[in-house]
C-alpha cells in the first residue's frame, strides 16, 4: 500500500531544472511515496541510516548541481543520519561518439536558438556554486566513466562519491573530456581508486553491470538528476539543500 503526498507533510519546493535524453531540459517533479510507515533502518553508530540511490550522467549540468546541494544537505545532517550513496547510470545520449565531439557545436546543434540562453543559465547557476562553468573542450560517450564509477563502487561508497564529483569537475570546470582515458585514470587516482587503468583498458570490464544499473534504476526515467531516498522519496532535478533536508526528515519517519 502506498501513502501518498496528501497524506505526508508537504514540501514547499519551486520547480528545478534537469537533463532529458529528450535533448530538451525538463522541470523536476517531487513524489512522496511511502511502502510503511516503519522507519528507516538505524546504523552501527545508533543514527538513522539514509539510503540514496542517484541515477546521474557525467555530462549532465543539473546532476553536478544536484549533488553539490546534496552534499550541503548531507554536511548540515551529519549530526542527525548516518548516509550512505549509490550512484548509478544513465545515458542522455546513448549514440554519442567514443571520440568526442566540439562541446560548442554540439550545443548549438541539440539546443539550436536556445543554446546560447541555456550556456548563460548555466553559468549563473555554477557561479552560485563558486564554481566557473567551461563550455570549452570536447563531448562524447559517457559509457567508460560509468564503467569506471561501478569499479570505484566496489572499492567502497565513499570512493564512488568521491570519484563523481572529480568527473564533474574536470568536465564542467576544467574542458576535461569524459572519455579521455587519461582523464579517467588520474580522476580515480585523486580519490584513491586502485586498479582503474588496469580495468578500462579491458571495454568489457563493468559492461555487464553498467546494463543491468540502467535496466534496473533509468528505465522508468526519462531524466537525470533523479533521487530515491530510503527507496520512498523520490526527487529529481537540481533541488535546493532544503529538499533534501525535508527529504531526509521524511525518510527518518
Amino acid at each position: 500500500m502506498l501513502c501518498h503526498t496528501s497524506t505526508l507533510p508537504t514540501l514547499k519546493l519551486l520547480p528545478k531544472l534537469g537533463c532529458a535524453n529528450t535533448g530538451k531540459h525538463f522541470r523536476s517533479i517531487i513524489q512522496i511515496n511511502c511502502r510503511s510507515m516503519a522507519g528507516s533502518a538505524t546504523s552501527v553508530t545508533g543514527k538513522k541510516l539514509i539510503r540514496i540511490d542517484v541515477s546521474s550522467d557525467s555530462v549532465c549540468p543539473w546532476c553536478f548541481v544536484g549533488k553539490r546541494n546534496l552534499d550541503k544537505a548531507i554536511s548540515s545532517s551529519k549530526d542527525q543520519f548516518d548516509f550512505q550513496i549509490k550512484w548509478h547510470p544513465f545515458l542522455l545520449n546513448p549514440s554519442a561518439p567514443k571520440e568526442g565531439v566540439n562541446k560548442r557545436d554540439f550545443f548549438r546543434e541539440k539546443f539550436k536558438s536556445r543554446s546560447e540562453q541555456i550556456i548563460a543559465r548555466m553559468t549563473d547557476v555554477f557561479r552560485g556554486l563558486g564554481l566557473e562553468y567551461n563550455i570549452d573542450g570536447l563531448t562524447g560517450s559517457t559509457l567508460d566513466s560509468h564503467r569506471l564509477i561501478y569499479y570505484a563502487g566496489q572499492q567502497g561508497d565513499d570512493k564512488q562519491h568521491d570519484l563523481v564529483e572529480e568527473l564533474f569537475l574536470g568536465y564542467f570546470t576544467k574542458a576535461k573530456y569524459i572519455g579521455d582515458r587519461e582523464f579517467l585514470v588520474e580522476s580515480a587516482r585523486k580519490v584513491g581508486i586502485e586498479g582503474a587503468a588496469e580495468f578500462l583498458d579491458d571495454p568489457n570490464n563493468g559492461l555487464k553491470e553498467v546494463k543491468e544499473e540502467l535496466n534496473k534504476y533509468s528505465s522508468d526515467i526519462s531524466g537525470v538528476p533523479y533521487f530515491v531516498i530510503n527507496d520512498e522519496q523520490k526527487l529529481s532535478g537540481g533541488q535546493p539543500p532544503e529538499a533534501f533536508l525535508q527529504a531526509f526528515q521524511l525518510a527518518a519517519q
